[in-house]
């Protein structure tokens, strides 16, 4: 355990920077923090690091969440043998180009906006969804920048686990959230948040926190932030629906296993906060994967290293969390530095993998290793398959980063 002013932090992994330790303590000291944990992907992000997970009472946080408010990831797997995909190379990347479309800007106009029920919803929950109703439709099944992808690849069962057969099947994997939207409801009411907390000061003032009990100041704008924050997960949840239905349809082949989950997001969740007492708190995911016993959920690696179909055990100390992935290593700044497009070519011929478009921040150096990650994890997640990327596609070089 991590000492901090007035809690202490589990923590998982050891090649995790002071930084991220640093802006973890400080979260841990707001007077609403209640329990904490930070997983073996972490690194510094804003507010909160990547990786932090933080329980409050009676208390959401804006900048907890994140800016992309409910990012995710989705695994379809279909049946089909993955060799096809190598047979018909162009005809996948055809398929990714064709059904989503990358970028800051990405968007669809027209008839080839997606139709689903998550635009019928009620956008009024709060003042800034419903300006942003027609940007939403327009990127409803876009993928947007930074570590965002869509790839195809190869997914193996052990012992035919999660109902696949044994054997290699072709598989495809989404990262995204909720796009402009979300992004616009972060920025909104963590100013909101900021205003109540002046004496949150400099980097902690990304820590201010909205009251959700009703009758407290700001309890408002609290529950439209609430409000807010769950319809951003539908749309986001609706944006991968999108895009798996579009490919699958163009895949044509029986789909055998689809699995999701979420993380920059606030869940109410009962947990112990003494001795044989447990009570409902707001647990800040940032970066953080549920994990409780028995739930589903996919972590990934790099566009190079696997990414795994897990099993939570349920830790209580981990608050039912794991990582989200394998963790940024470097900045994106030092990988641009560092990093050059022939070496980078090279490692993934190395591990015969076609890449459409990235970022050269995006390339694997900048990333942790995602087998020490998921072995630093072992107590939280059990390993049930394996994914390895064949053909990845993310915003092309020069993109800025929405995470």
């Amino acid at each position: 355990m991590a000492d901090s002013e007035n809690l202490s932090y589990a923590v998982w992994g050891s090649e995790i920077e002071p930084d991220a330790h640093a802006q973890m303590r400080a979260a841990c000291g707001l007077p609403v923090s209640v329990r904490a944990a930070l997983m073996a992907d972490a690194h510094v992000g804003y507010g909160l690091p990547i990786g932090g997970v933080l329980a409050t009472r009676g208390a959401v946080i804006p900048y907890a969440v994140g800016v992309d408010i409910a990012c995710r990831v989705r695994l379809t797997v279909f049946d089909l043998d993955p060799r096809e995909l190598r047979e018909r190379e162009e005809h996948y990347k055809g398929i990714i180009a064709r059904n989503t479309a990358f970028g800051v800007g990405a968007a669809f106009e027209g008839k080839s906006r997606a139709q689903h029920p998550v635009m019928d919803e009620d956008w009024s929950v709060s003042h800034v969804t419903a300006g942003l109703r027609d940007k939403a439709w327009s990127q409803l099944g876009t993928s947007g920048s930074g570590n965002h992808f869509v790839e195809f690849g190869s997914f193996e069962a052990a012992d035919g686990a999660a109902g696949v057969p044994a054997g290699r099947k072709l598989a495809l994997v989404s990262h995204s959230g909720s796009r402009g939207a979300g992004a616009a409801v972060c920025a909104h009411y963590s100013r909101v948040a900021a205003e109540l907390h002046p004496d949150l000061a400099g980097e902690r003032g990304r820590l201010a926190w909205l009251p959700l009990d009703p009758g407290e100041r700001g309890s408002d704008a609290g529950l439209e932030y609430w409000n807010a924050m769950e319809l951003m997960g539908r749309y986001a949840s609706a944006n991968h629906q999108v895009i798996h239905e579009r490919i699958a349809r163009s895949v044509g082949a029986p789909v055998l296993l689809q699995v999701e989950n979420h993380h920059n997001f606030a869940w109410k969740e009962r947990h112990e906060t003494a001795p044989g007492v447990a009570e409902e708190l707001i647990v800040h995911r940032k970066g953080a994967t549920p994990a409780g016993k028995g739930v589903l959920g996919y972590i990934p690696g790099t566009m190079v290293a696997p990414g795994f179909l897990v099993e939570g055990l349920g830790q209580s100390a981990s608050l039912d969390s794991a990582s989200h992935g394998a963790g940024r290593a470097m900045s994106r700044t030092r990988a641009r530095k560092v990093e050059r497009w022939e070496t980078l070519r090279a490692r993934l011929d190395e591990q015969n993998v076609r890449l459409i478009s990235a970022g050269l921040d995006e390339s694997p150096i900048a990333y942790k290793d995602i087998h020490a990650v998921m072995r630093a994890q072992a107590d939280l997640v059990r390993t049930l398959a394996t994914f390895q990327p064949m053909l990845v596609k993310m915003a092309p070089d020069g993109e800025r980063p929405e995470d």
